[in-house]
């Protein structure tokens, strides 16, 4: 006779791991809320710390690229530029109607996103790659080489042109649709429409900077890690270049004197949700199948191969999820200081997500967010500490502090360890069947 095995664990009744991280991140949340309310927290202090969860956003995209998928990249304040300038772009118009319909830049930006995945969709359904091949193998008995290639290429640019021609009639026929149904936004109270286009601008410059890294991410992820490294150093480089000069495109950008008239509305409750779902979203995504095909890749991407694992779309994949997050906490940041200038997103300030990630452990979601606070505390506390003049010491300190750390424990301070509901998810229980030996005995 088999009876099922009894877990004297099970007796037992824990808090949820989910519901006590939540627990926990709610009280927080409250602490910080009602701080400010009452005057405990200075307005200083107050947008340090939305700062700070605006580095982990960021920081957590990156480490989905690095961390989690091994791919060394140097452009991620590429994306956060992106995300922090298109949105401002959406929510400037409402403010200041500077396109002339106030929801212009909102409509256009969506529309200009879906025609550029319709392209996409257009060119693949076309299969221009095997259509040359075809066409290359089928005249080369007849035609030499100059000329068949010269009719290969002809007939590659009116495909392409036929795709294109496709995305920008889908482009123009859905801004027509958009601006219809955003107008509706506009009659809604001012309250209600204002928090509504935030959140649509957050999203649309998340949704800008990911479909950038996508079609960036195509060419340069078939780099391995140091060229690749090198390759998104000038990517950001060339992002920082086109901003100094946006004005001759977009006047309301400003150019190089910085893009002012940016509306304020960054709040901790802004800050903190999304954080609490861009989290959500990476725990999910990297305890998935999908995540653990990412993790592979970074392990031996010949072995991931080997096994069925299409290493360059989760490549690509990942750095436009990673790109994403960038792209919300771009423009998190942008309606916090309402002022955005080129020399914020130079390569040099690409380095602090790249710091923190690294600081809190590679890897580890726990570790990022927890070294964004301390390295946003960092920074902004040896200002208040060190004497008037010398402030900038802060760029020498910190460093000194980093190479401690790095030295003392080079896997960062959480290695690639997880706090609470952030930890793998453990397999369900399940009821073991074990033979009775008493019966057995009793028949022997």
């Amino acid at each position: 006779m088999i009876l099922p095995a009894k877990s004297p664990m099970r007796a037992k009744r824990h808090l949820p791991s989910w519901a006590l991280t939540l627990l926990i991140a709610l009280a927080f949340y409250v602490i910080v809320f009602f701080a400010e309310r009452i005057g405990w927290l200075n307005p200083y202090w107050y947008q340090i710390i939305q700062l700070a969860g605006i580095m982990a956003i960021s920081a957590l995209g990156l480490n989905l690229i690095y961390g989690f998928n091994g791919q060394f990249s140097l452009g991620h304040i590429g994306f956060y530029a992106i995300g922090a300038y298109g949105s401002a772009l959406i929510t400037k118009d409402l403010a200041v109607n500077w396109s002339g319909t106030r929801i212009g830049a909102l409509s256009w930006m969506i529309a200009g996103q879906v025609g550029i995945l319709v392209v996409l969709f257009a060119a693949r359904l076309l299969r221009l790659g095997p259509i040359r091949k075809r066409l290359a193998a089928g005249l080369a008995g007849y035609l030499k080489p100059y000329e068949s290639g010269l009719i290969v290429l002809l007939v590659t640019l009116v495909l392409s042109a036929v795709a294109i021609a496709v995305g920008v009639l889908a482009t123009w026929g859905l801004h027509t649709v958009l601006a219809a149904v955003f107008k509706l936004i506009l009659s809604l109270p001012q309250g209600v429409a204002r928090g509504v286009v935030f959140l649509i601008a957050l999203l649309t410059g998340g949704t800008m900077a990911a479909l950038v890294a996508y079609l960036v991410g195509l060419p340069l992820l078939r780099l391995s890690s140091d060229y690749f490294g090198i390759a998104t150093l000038g990517f950001s480089v060339m992002i920082y270049t086109g901003l100094q000069n946006s004005d001759q495109v977009i006047a309301t950008m400003k150019g190089a004197r910085g893009m002012v008239g940016i509306p304020t509305w960054t709040t901790w409750t802004w800050v903190f949700w999304a954080l609490l779902v861009i989290v959500l979203i990476m725990r999910h995504l990297v305890h998935s199948s999908y995540g653990r095909a990412i993790i592979s890749i970074r392990e031996d991407e010949i072995a991931a191969k080997t096994m069925g694992i299409d290493a360059a779309q989760s490549k690509a994949t990942a750095f436009a999820v990673g790109g994403f997050f960038a792209g919300v906490a771009g423009g998190l940041y942008a309606h916090l200081f309402g002022f955005l200038h080129p020399s914020t997103f130079n390569f040099i300030k690409g380095f602090d997500p790249l710091i923190i990630i690294v600081f809190g452990g590679l890897g580890s979601m726990t570790g990022t967010v927890l070294a964004s606070v301390l390295f946003a505390l960092l920074i902004e506390g040896l200002r208040v500490l060190l004497p008037q003049g010398f402030e900038d010491w802060r760029f020498v300190i910190y460093p000194i502090i980093l190479l401690l750390i790095m030295l003392l424990r080079p896997q960062g301070l959480l290695g690639t360890t997880e706090w609470g509901w952030l930890r793998a998810p453990l397999p369900p229980e399940r009821d073991i069947p074990v033979p009775d030996r008493t019966t057995q005995e009793q028949e022997a």
